[in-house]
């Protein structure tokens, strides 16, 4: 099969052919019909995420056609449609997973970073882990709900039951959680880059209610904001930006540095928290959730040989919403 893989951090992908992989006890083999480009899989091109296995194919928003079980692998039928996120597994044992918190467990692997991902024409996974696909979502369209979605909606979750609601950075998440939030009556207050213009008409088209630039106040205090941009330097100008009590959720694997800041942006029972990983509870209760929400999903398609060319447009910021590979 062909295969875009990682050899050294901050190298361009190389496209290898590799053997298909034959899934052991418990695994699906795969068919890759999409796979989302995630800020992530920069941050692990990058080598900002450390111990990346390598060599290693990035992409941990598949949606593949199961073709082939592994030993006890009954969940999913030969034909289906399933989804693989970035959880790819967890120990099952130690105190967080025993508590439901099994994102927070030191021996979980995760897609595209630790276990080879979807940057494939054919890719492997726990089927524990796979999720069922809404009917309603293309392979292409599908793709984003695995990590912009997610991690959007255990970010939007911490958000609490906030009327007003920030979001800070306005690509592949924000998109996603803006038309949840519009739905459930949320008003948007949606910030972008100094002069993105077209970030702002994108916000506004997604249901916003106001689109200004990352540097500006809003016109009204915030109950809570979500920061999907990784730059430290959002975190105070989101915590002036909240109301007393509010919360300031980090929806980011990785972030700058978080520059110090004067105790009084955070005084007031301000909270501020960061989102890790997901679980498997998210990505069930996400995905009903998408299947009952007309959620629009704005993607732009790469072949899979052109995954090099999408990341860096990703990096640039050339285009609204999210990217998907399509072997």
């Amino acid at each position: 099969m062909k295969a875009m893989r990682l050899h050294a951090a901050r190298q361009a992908l190389r496209c290898d052919t590799v053997p298909v992989p034959e899934p052991g006890a418990g695994e699906l083999l795969l068919r890759v019909r999409a796979c989302g480009v995630c800020r992530t899989d920069l941050h692990v091109v990058d080598g900002e995420l450390p111990d990346a296995k390598l060599p290693l194919v990035p992409g941990h928003e598949i949606v593949g056609e199961v073709v082939a079980q592994g030993a006890r692998a009954a969940r999913f039928r030969v034909g289906e449609r399933v989804g693989v996120p970035w959880l790819g597994m967890s120990c099952g044992q130690c105190g967080h997973c025993r508590a439901g918190r099994e994102n927070l467990c030191e021996r979980a692997q995760f897609t595209g970073y630790t276990l080879d991902g979807g940057y494939a024409e054919f890719a492997l996974a726990d089927e524990r882990f796979c999720l069922p696909v809404p009917q309603r979502y293309s392979n292409v369209e599908a793709a984003p709900l695995l990590c912009a979605g997610l991690i959007g909606y255990r970010s939007y979750c911490f958000a609490g039951d906030a009327n007003t609601l920030g979001i800070y950075g306005f690509g592949a998440a924000a998109h996603i959680v803006a038309q949840v939030a519009r739905a459930e009556g949320r008003k948007i207050f949606a910030f972008t880059r100094p002069g993105d213009a077209n970030g702002q008409a994108f916000a506004l088209r997604c249901g916003a209610h106001w689109a200004a630039s990352s540097d500006q106040a809003p016109p009204e205090p915030l109950d809570a904001a979500i920061l999907f941009a990784p730059v430290g330097e959002l975190v105070p100008a989101a915590l002036k930006a909240v109301r007393k009590g509010g919360t300031v959720v980090c929806g980011g694997i990785h972030m700058s540095d978080i520059p110090s800041f004067p105790y009084a942006l955070l005084w007031g029972e301000r909270v501020l928290r960061s989102v890790a990983n997901l679980t498997r509870a998210d990505g069930e209760a996400f995905m009903a959730l998408a299947a009952r929400i007309p959620i629009r999903i704005e993607a732009r398609q790469y072949p899979l040989a052109e995954a090099n060319r999408a990341l860096e447009e990703l990096r640039a910021g050339r285009f609204e919403g999210a990217a998907v590979l399509v072997p």
